[in-house]
């Protein structure tokens, strides 16, 4: 159903990106108000709704209406009896962390590694902190359209190499060595550094950093300068949306035409919970 049907109230996140979606309580709204939530989101980038109550099974049940749920590559930290609900906290219970602390901070799209990266990306806000825990969004299509079109040419062929076990043993924050079941179940992969959106055509200047090894055909340190310097112009304060949390949001990003990072914040002095979820995407190309 197409969002015409029902006139959603909207406003932009960021200049041309993304939509706050106003008025609209999910754990109420009726099916083609929730159809024409999802029709926003394939075209925005982003949506933003706030003031929600869910509870697990409303989550995995409004992710749903984008897409089939994806599970999670790490097991320890999805919510008990609801495995597609992964949770983010820095609070610990009984001597034992709740959820992932500190995960997602670094410019990257999620599930990158995978043949066929998640769609979006739900994060819902249960508990934040009053300063620090911003999550900040690249629009990659912005960026590829600021590029000049010689520099267009030159970067539309390129193809990048994202590796699971690379990121894991060189990131920042839970670096970590992979057991043998986790490389089988995530061999490296070759996806398009120019990525068109099935929605509508629109080109997304697709980079990401973490899981890029290389780019194919080019030496390092020269493709993973390229990396960075392409990283560097999506993520100009032109291009980025800065959230601010608040209890109850439900944030979902696009992950075919945007780059995430997560933010630090004072975790001697404040807790935050975070219930995130995924839904299945398909091939880049």
């Amino acid at each position: 159903m197409s969002e015409a049907a029902v006139a959603l109230r909207t406003r932009p996140l960021g200049p041309g990106f993304g939509a706050e979606i106003e008025d609209v309580d999910i754990h109420t709204a009726d099916e083609a108000t929730l159809d024409a939530v999802v029709d926003t989101f394939h075209r925005h980038g982003a949506i933003l709704l706030r003031g929600q109550t869910l509870d697990p099974a409303e989550l995995t049940a409004f992710i749903g209406r984008f897409g089939e749920p994806e599970d999670h590559t790490q097991k320890q930290f999805t919510l008990p009896g609801y495995p597609k609900v992964f949770v983010l906290s820095n609070r610990v219970v009984d001597g034992k962390p709740i959820g992932a602390h500190n995960d997602g901070v670094g410019w990257h799209t999620d599930y990158s590694y995978k043949a066929e990266p998640v769609m979006c990306t739900m994060l819902y806000a249960v508990e934040v902190p009053p300063e620090g825990s911003d999550t900040l969004l690249a629009d990659q299509c912005a960026a590829w359209d600021a590029l000049p079109a010689e520099r267009q040419e030159q970067l539309k062929d390129l193809k990048l190499h994202h590796s699971y076990q690379y990121f894991m043993e060189t990131r920042e924050y839970g670096r970590q060595t992979l057991s043998e079941e986790l490389k089988a179940q995530n061999p490296d992969v070759i996806h398009p550094l120019i990525r068109t959106h099935p929605a509508d055509g629109r080109k997304a200047l697709w980079v990401s950093t973490g899981t890029v090894k290389e780019i194919v055909g080019m030496p390092n340190p020269e493709g993973l300068q390229l990396i960075d310097e392409l990283v560097e112009w999506v993520t100009q304060d032109r291009f980025v949306y800065r959230h601010k949390w608040r209890e109850g949001d439900v944030l979902v990003w696009d992950n075919r035409c945007t780059l995430h990072t997560g933010t630090l914040y004072d975790d001697t002095k404040y807790y935050r919970l975070m219930h995130r979820l995924w839904a299945k995407g398909d091939k880049p190309f």
